[in-house]
Parts: C-alpha cells; sequence; structure tokens
C-alpha cells in the first residue's frame, strides 16, 4: 500500500481532530491570582523537609541535585515511626489552624467589596480617552 497513511498517521490526525485541551491548558485565560490570598499550609511531611533540608546540607555540602535531597527525605520520612512525625504533624495542625483562620478574614473581606477609595477599576488612560471623547477631538467622527 504505497499511497496509503500509516495506523499511527491516521491515528494522530484522528486525534488531533478530537482531541480536547488539557485541564491546565487554558491557564493564560484564567484571572489573576490575588496576591493578598493567604497561601496554603504546608503538610506535615513538607514542615518535616524544611528541617531536613538543612541537616541535609550539613551532611551533603556539594550536593546541588534537589531530587536527591527530596528522595532521601521520602525514604527518611517514610521510616519514621508516628510518634517521630508527632512533632511536624502538631506543626501542620497549627498552620492549617492559622490558615483557616486567615482565609475566613479574607473572604470575608473579599465579601464587604472594594473600599471607597478604590471606585474605579478604570486606569488613568482610561479617564483620560473619556476625557478627549467629551471635547470632541476623536479621530472616528469621519
Amino acid at each position: 500500500m504505497k499511497g496509503a497513511k500509516s495506523k499511527t498517521e491516521t491515528r494522530s490526525s484522528k486525534l488531533s481532530v478530537t482531541k480536547k485541551p488539557a485541564k491546565g491548558a487554558g491557564r493564560g485565560k484564567a484571572a489573576a491570582k490575588d496576591p493578598n490570598k493567604p497561601k496554603r499550609p504546608a503538610s506535615a511531611f513538607f514542615v518535616f523537609m524544611e528541617d531536613f533540608r538543612e541537616t541535609f546540607k550539613k551532611e551533603n555540602p556539594k550536593n546541588k541535585s534537589v531530587a536527591t535531597v527530596g528522595k532521601a527525605a521520602g525514604d527518611k520520612w517514610k521510616s519514621l515511626s508516628d510518634s517521630e512525625k508527632a512533632p511536624y504533624v502538631a506543626k501542620a495542625e497549627k498552620r492549617k489552624v492559622e490558615y483557616e483562620k486567615n482565609i475566613k478574614a479574607y473572604n470575608k473581606k473579599l465579601e464587604e467589596g472594594p473600599k471607597e477609595d478604590e471606585e474605579s477599576d478604570k486606569s488613568v488612560s482610561e479617564v483620560n480617552d473619556e476625557d478627549d471623547a467629551e471635547d470632541g477631538s476623536e479621530e472616528d467622527d469621519d
């Protein structure tokens, strides 16, 4: 079959027609994240990682690989007993409670709406454009 398409070419052409974008593909269109929104708290493992990174760097000063540190931390975390993990779990819970308090305050602030100082969402250039239109100096008046 000289003129026929191979199975892989046929599949890829069919897929390209019916293929849906991935979940995270439309991120450019999403609303910008609010820099004032509180960050989510670290899990117990990440609280452990904070301490572990410091000790690992002291023991292995020449290591530059993030993957090596992560793998060593994961192995160490798995080998810890529940009683050894307890202080990290407690710190994580404390951070979670603090986060929940902050996020409630943040959401309450959002519900109240913009302050009186922030009456207009228009930029200075938009305001100036309106002033120009009122003066009759707009170029679209042909």
